[in-house]
């Protein structure tokens, strides 16, 4: 297989694509299914719980929800999402999920070939992108269906595959199994282009392309190009892919879009103190289980520092807590914040995560709790780590303290690496003088194209949208597709 993708890329050497993404996540899978022709109308005879919105699907079911005004169909939705195409989409394919509801999607999907645009996805890893880097037997927050993509159900595939959810929730490897037999089951594999890594997405002037290229680009029929509206300038994607050997085999491909749908997995969070470049300083939940199973730490080992008060960190004490390693937890927030994550997830729901938050409640360094083999410092930081593992930790009166420890984890979320864009994507966020962020700091999208405010053609989708869960991720896909075949004006209504 990685030869025959080996020279299917040498061949797109100066090779035109109407759409090239760089990420193959569950993002990246959706927007390749919609421009594969794939199109859903709305099922006739079927009854949305939401009446306007029923009223408005009536209105045109012969046209496809691709071609209508996402606009007026969002109009009015409510839900966890900020964005209304993410929350119409949702509605179609899940329509009463957050109401414990299990009302079948309203949506029909129809193949049709002849509205495919020609595209390349692009990604590090096989198809489902960081779900591949994650701990296999990690649960998922969201709800096994919510990681469902279209006119798949998840919960099907985990049938066939004779295994169930736990707790009404999957684990990262049937996840990232289950969008690799997707692509699979769907006939997407063409689309993608796997172990390919992007090293620079620029514009250019279609004259600057050689002529060999021009020509190329003339003659492509599928071109979104018309005659009477020649674009003067096109994306140059350059980057490398990695064969069998090891080797780095470089690539040249342009574009009239690309989409952006990266995730941020690719670079955690550093506090930015001292020491930190250690080696026993690690960022990624990956090196805990590693030194588990190599036995480098154990029961007997100094304890291990984990820095954080989110889910991954949540994810390392659960690990280290059933291994019986010791723990020192530092995190910035009071317990009772109300911007904590594990004070806004449902008790019943998230057991495990609420263990944890009791952990943090009860067994802090001034009063010992119930826990054995754990310490909560809430409201504390680090302020280095030295040679001989001693770190020195500050609270919030200024207090200083050292402790002695085996190995530390920063947990402190990621941020997505953009060093393949102009100024790191900067140029591109909601406030061009920061890092683009996820929650913070999305990049500034049209919130019915998800099209770049700041650069044509450039599109964004999941995280670097401000979109955060595979459940709303694919009315970003929607959105750009929608965008894509008006452009391309491919049987409009």
């Amino acid at each position: 297989l990685e030869t025959l993708l080996k020279g299917q890329l040498c061949l797109q050497e100066y090779k035109f694509f109407a759409i090239v993404f760089s990420g193959n996540g569950p993002s990246g899978i959706c927007l390749s299914y919609l421009l594969s022709g794939y199109t859903p109308y709305f099922k006739r005879e079927s009854l949305h719980p939401h009446p306007i919105l029923q009223r408005k699907l009536e209105e045109a079911p012969e046209v496809s929800i691709l071609d209508q005004d996402l606009d007026y169909l969002s109009e009015g939705l409510e839900g966890r999402s900020h964005s209304p195409v993410a929350l119409l989409f949702d509605a179609l394919q899940r329509p009463d999920t957050d109401f414990g509801g299990t009302a079948e999607s309203v949506l029909t999907w129809w193949h049709e070939p002849d509205r495919a645009i020609p595209h390349l996805v692009l990604g590090k890893n096989a198809p489902g992108g960081a779900w591949h880097s994650i701990e296999g037997s990690m649960v998922t927050l969201s709800r096994g269906e919510w990681m469902g993509l279209p006119d798949l159900p998840f919960k099907e595939w985990l049938k066939q595959q004779r295994r169930g959810l736990r707790n009404n929730r999957a684990t990262a490897e049937d996840i990232a199994q289950y969008y690799q037999h997707y692509v699979m089951k769907k006939g997407l594999q063409k689309n993608f282009k796997c172990g390919t890594v992007v090293t620079s997405v620029r514009k250019v002037s279609a004259e600057s392309i050689s002529n060999h290229t021009q020509k190329d680009l003339q003659e492509n029929s599928d071109s979104l190009w018309n005659s009477n509206e020649q674009s003067t300038e096109v994306f140059q994607v350059d980057g490398f892919f990695k064969t069998v050997d090891g080797d780095k085999e470089p690539f040249s491909i342009y574009a009239e879009n690309v989409v952006l749908a990266t995730g941020t997995y690719d670079s955690p969070t550093w506090l930015g103190v001292k020491g930190e470049n250690l080696s026993y300083v690690h960022h990624q939940l990956s090196a805990l289980e590693e030194a588990v199973k190599t036995n480098s730490i154990g029961i007997m080992s100094d304890p291990v520092l984990i820095v954080g008060a989110g889910l991954t960190a949540a994810d390392a004490i659960l690990f280290a807590h059933h291994c019986n390693i010791p723990v020192i937890h530092v995190f910035r927030r009071r317990v009772s914040d109300p911007g904590l994550i594990f004070n806004q997830l449902p008790k019943m729901m998230y057991p495990e995560y609420h263990k944890v938050h009791q952990m943090m409640k009860e067994q802090t360094a001034a009063c010992a709790g119930p826990y054995e083999c754990y310490i909560s410092l809430p409201e504390h930081h680090v302020l280095s780590f030295g040679k001989d593992k001693k770190c020195i930790i500050q609270d919030k009166n200024g207090c200083q303290k050292a402790y002695k420890i085996s190995m530390a984890l920063v947990l402190t979320g990621s941020n997505p690496n953009l060093s393949f864009l102009p100024n790191n994507g900067i140029d591109l966020a909601m406030s061009s003088d920061q890092p683009v962020n996820p929650k913070r700091n999305p990049i500034d999208v049209d919130p019915f194209t998800y099209e770049s405010t700041q650069e044509k053609g450039l599109y964004a989708l999941g995280p670097l949208a401000g979109d955060n869960f595979v459940r709303f991720v694919q009315g970003g896909a929607l959105a750009v597709a929608s965008s894509l075949l008006k452009k391309a004006n491919k049987n409009p209504p």
